[in-house]
């Protein structure tokens, strides 16, 4: 497949959202009609901030049905959507899938991917994608990487900035993550790496406090869901600060303080905190632990021992978003959304 002229990519992946945290908490599964709206949403927004073509990543769950059902009635209605055209890369519905498909765009030198997904999905992205920018459209409801946007506007932000019409300084926003090692393994987290006490990975999503060892995380935001909140009710940090935070956990009657964090929607748990601290970019931190696993955006992936050489890292201006709400404004202080009126106008003189 070759592209021409802008185009931007979009990676929904339908097995994303299924982890046990929905089971054992009250967090919603979003249905493949609800995906599949989404996406013809960011379409339509996409079109209205001039990208004409679209590359997606192909699945088996029947997400390209619904969407072909939408962009055909659509044409019905003379209505103007981007062509879109599905990546041929062999499907396992996994997450292997995320990353292939973004490896695949950045291959093709996309614009920029709109990914609609959590944090485990922005996060294999950002792996694989190069310095490609991404848009965030968050599906769940237990997410912290994305910030919450309305996926028509999304795409008519992500449109307006990869067409030159905003300038880069303002389309665009940098942000942080952590670089995770053991040994020669390196690894990525864009909100926070947890530190469980199990080596294996098993039910890969994070939700016992009790197993909890150590967190670093790159943001802390008290109004979040997830493993961040806990540092977010400790003190919070903005997304943009130029430092991260490491928290150590204990037993209730050794802790310096404890909170109560929505680990999950619905789910506030007591976490017994020993420690924290501050840490800023480029500092190669050695965990207290000295086994356990790494759990990244909420799922365990690394394991390790004693004898593993284990580091984090925060790094600062580590990947490209598309600034949304910054995009929008622009847009609007500089008309690129306005269109003169077909229609005559008459003024109506108010009465003395």
């Amino acid at each position: 497949m070759t592209v021409t002229g802008l185009t931007v990519g979009i990676i929904a992946n339908p097995i994303s959202a299924r982890d046990i945290r929905r089971v054992i908490a009250k967090g919603a599964n979003l249905q493949l009609t609800d995906r599949a709206n989404m996406v013809l949403r960011i379409l339509t927004g996409l079109a209205q901030g001039g990208i004409e073509h679209v590359v997606m990543m192909p699945e088996r769950a029947g997400l390209r049905t619904h969407i072909e059902r939408g962009l055909h009635q659509a044409s019905l209605d003379s209505f103007r959507m981007p062509d879109v055209r599905w990546l041929s890369m062999p499907v396992s519905s996994t997450a292997q899938d995320t990353l292939d498909a973004s490896h695949a765009m950045r291959e093709l030198g996309v614009s920029a991917i709109v990914v609609l997904g959590g944090d485990g999905t922005h996060r294999l992205v950002v792996k694989a994608c190069g310095n490609i920018p991404i848009s965030g459209v968050s599906s769940g409801t237990n997410n912290a990487f994305p910030p919450l946007t309305e996926p028509t506007i999304t795409g008519i932000a992500t449109g307006l900035a990869v067409s030159g019409r905003i300038p880069p300084s303002q389309a665009f926003e940098a942000n942080k993550l952590l670089e995770v090692r053991v040994n020669n393994t390196r690894d990525i987290a864009l909100v926070d790496a947890a530190i469980v006490q199990e080596r294996f990975v098993g039910a890969r999503a994070v939700w016992r406090p009790e197993s909890l060892r150590e967190l670093f995380v790159t943001f802390a935001d008290p109004s979040l869901i997830g493993l961040s909140s806990i540092a977010g009710l400790i003190q919070p940090i903005a997304r943009k600060a130029p430092v991260g935070m490491h928290l150590t956990f204990t037993r209730p009657q050794e802790a310096l303080y404890s909170v109560n964090a929505p680990l999950a929607p619905g789910l506030l748990t007591p976490v017994h905190i020993e420690h924290s601290q501050l840490f800023e970019p480029d500092l190669l931190i050695t965990p207290v632990s000295q086994q356990g696993s790494f759990a990244l955006d909420g799922e365990r992936e690394l394991p390790f021992g004693p004898d593993d050489k284990v580091s984090v890292t925060l790094k600062h201006d580590a990947f490209n978003t598309v600034d949304v709400p910054r995009c929008m404004t622009f847009a609007a202080e500089h008309g690129l959304l306005r269109f003169p009126s077909t229609h005559t106008t008459t003024t109506l003189r108010r009465n003395s």
